[in-house]
């Protein structure tokens, strides 16, 4: 009988212990489901939707729109491509799209280099103060655009700029440059400052250093600092609203929301076809650099 009941307790150990890793791999699932896959899933459909909306809306026709009792609104019954032909072809939108690129380009490329010039003087020059001044230049960035705009607007009135891009091309770098020099600081950080001091053992210049050394090694900081001076030079808004009157010379944000308004009538297939079309450029840009710009924003967030 002693053996008959060790037996039993053996057999029920084992059926126990078999089961026990299918229960703690059904709780691992399970609690990776809850705390992985389902804030994700939250996630991505919270990103995704403004562009899902905009995709539908702008093929969809105007009937549709307004009889959300009949048609469902998440949805397109009747699709249609009067609203993007509309767009390109009865307004100005492919000259806004050139303008706002072409503005975005020439002050990202102007901010960029200022920056970068301004970044490494702080960074490797050493020089007396060069942490306070590192400092102050990134509290300028935290200024708010709705305060320079009253001396700005004077400047531009005063030098004969206004309705003209290249006010906006010049005023743009008074939000773009500060953020970017603080985000080389930390990128030139990273970069080590050995290799320097053998250059200038070497009998190499400042500026051989900067463009044979130091330049190529920044070019993820570079990349980063580009793509949020475009990105940020192409939603501008304010400054554009108030620097730019012709209806030819206005950016994509600005026309889209002063041109396809009529009085109270918005017409809501063409703006949001605009603003969905006013996303791709940006879009594209970071499809092609989001390592640099990750690499770049993780090494000055270290610093």
């Amino acid at each position: 009988m002693t053996d008959v009941g060790v037996v039993a307790q053996e057999i029920e150990l084992a059926a126990s212990t078999k089961d026990a890793p299918e229960i703690l791999s059904w709780d691992s699932r399970a609690r990776r489901t809850i705390t992985i896959y389902i804030p994700l899933a939250i996630f991505v459909i919270v990103l995704l939707f403004p562009f899902y909306w905009m995709a539908i809306t702008s093929i969809k026709p105007d009937f549709e729109m307004y009889d959300y009792k009949k048609y469902n609104p998440f949805w397109v019954h009747s699709p249609t491509l009067e609203n993007i032909r509309k767009l390109l072809f009865e307004t100005e939108y492919p000259r806004w799209l050139m303008t706002t690129m072409g503005i975005a380009t020439a002050a990202t490329f102007l901010s960029v280099g200022a920056s970068l010039l301004a970044a490494y003087a702080i960074e490797r020059l050493r020089f007396k103060g060069a942490q306070h001044a590192g400092l102050a230049i990134y509290l300028a960035y935290l200024v708010p655009p709705t305060i320079l705009f009253i001396p700005l607007a004077t400047l531009i009135f005063q030098f004969g700029l206004f309705d003209s891009p290249v006010a906006l091309i010049l005023t743009y770098p008074t939000f773009l440059i500060p953020f970017c020099t603080w985000l080389l600081i930390g990128y030139f950080k990273s970069i080590p400052y050995e290799l320097e001091e053998c250059a200038l053992i070497d009998g190499a210049s400042r500026l051989q250093i900067l463009r044979r050394i130091t330049l190529p090694l920044a070019v993820p900081g570079l990349i980063s600092a580009g793509i949020f001076a475009f990105t940020l030079s192409w939603n501008e808004f304010i400054y554009a609203l108030a620097f730019i009157q012709s209806t030819e010379k206005k950016t994509v944000p600005v026309a889209i929301l002063t041109e396809l308004v009529t009085g109270d009538v918005y017409q809501w297939g063409s703006l949001m076809a605009g603003s969905l079309l006013g996303s791709v450029p940006v879009a594209i840009i970071y499809s092609f650099f989001v390592e640099y710009y990750v690499s770049s924003m993780t090494g000055a967030v270290k610093e």
